[in-house]
């Protein structure tokens, strides 16, 4: 049985850039609960809290796993 690996790498920027909102816009999209400090580093970040990862993904009505890429691994 082969066990696959998973390579994830965070995509926040990548996809604000894309729909030409800021940082500071998504924070006020969000509201109350997410900082612009906290959705600064996102992409740096090798853990995400859960709030942060649904607050983000609901306002950009996206899945969580979309905001990752997601490679896999032999």
């Amino acid at each position: 049985m082969v066990k696959m690996t998973y390579k994830v790498t965070p995509k926040l920027n990548k996809i604000l850039k894309e729909r030409n909102i800021t940082q500071i816009q998504l924070a006020e999209l969000i509201g109350e609960g997410i900082t612009q400090a906290s959705i600064s580093r996102f992409d740096r970040n090798k853990q995400h809290l859960d709030t942060h990862l649904v607050l983000i993904s609901k306002a950009l009505g996206l899945s969580i796993e979309d905001l990752f890429e997601i490679e896999e691994t032999e």
